[in-house]
């Protein structure tokens, strides 16, 4: 089971970001990924619609021989990651907002943390938060509109820059020296963010703690790959593929398009 691949999906092309964290670190590792993006943005549609949507993937990597499952998107996270855990044998791999590290960072006490609404409103994010962040101020923000402007491939646009402004200057008032970036869509606007925020703002994600805490659990379940046979990567979408192959630097047939 060792030479199986690592399975990861998310709502859309935002997990690809978690995906070259994990093949940086883990190079001889294979892996399926699934953007989901006919159904993304999954923040708004409520418990019962994610969880079904995580099921369906879930279920779609283990047939394909997934040994481990990433579930590379914040929401999918925080609203079914407890079921998936509890309903199937492959170990999972979940990403939460980076709060502890953000806490431990900041040195005057007031982090942001701009996320879906699925993440924010969610009782594993309230109870992080209440776990790492008791003593400092937490300036939630939510992202409305940003994983549809990446999914329709305007990351550099000017509808991009004035909404992450509206976004950013109510945290800036209330003096941030830290950034949340509680979706791995999110990840892909560190360079705008960096021109937009003031130095002294730190951003924080959790690519590379995830691919880590993969290590670390394959390692645990002994099933690191440790043959010398070439990786493979293949790559899935239920939507549109142009991002994705934008995003990989690929062509668009490359990505299989699933029923």
């Amino acid at each position: 089971m060792s030479t199986n691949p690592i399975g990861i999906f998310d709502s859309g092309a935002g997990g690809l970001s978690i995906w070259k964290e994990i093949n940086a670190l883990l190079p001889t590792e294979s892996t399926l990924y699934i953007s989901d993006s006919k159904y993304a943005p999954y923040g708004p549609k409520g418990k019962e619609f994610i969880l079904n949507r995580a099921i369906i993937n879930t279920e779609w990597l283990i047939d394909k021989g997934a040994k481990l499952i990433v579930v590379a998107c914040n929401t999918a996270t925080t609203n079914a990651i407890s079921y998936l855990r509890n309903h199937y044998d492959v170990p999972f791999i979940g990403i939460e907002p980076a709060i502890k590290p953000a806490a431990l960072t900041s040195t005057n006490n007031t982090i942001g943390i701009l996320a879906t609404k699925g993440t924010l409103s969610s009782s594993l994010f309230h109870k992080t938060s209440e776990r790492y962040a008791q003593h400092i101020t937490v300036v939630e923000q939510v992202g409305e509109g940003i994983v549809e402007l990446i999914e329709a491939g305007k990351l550099y646009s000017d509808e991009m820059k004035h909404l992450l402004l509206n976004f950013l200057n109510p945290m800036l008032e209330q003096q941030i020296d830290c950034l949340v970036l509680g979706c791995t869509h999110y990840h892909f606007l560190t360079p705008i963010l960096k021109k937009l925020l003031p130095n002294e703002v730190r951003i924080i994600d959790s690519g590379a703690a995830v691919a880590r805490q993969t290590k670390a659990i394959l390692d645990q379940n002994t099933i690191l790959n440790t043959s010398r046979e070439a990786a493979f990567y293949e790559f899935f979408s239920s939507g549109a593929k142009d991002v994705m192959a934008s995003i990989l630097d690929c062509e668009t047939s490359k990505i299989i398009q699933m029923p």
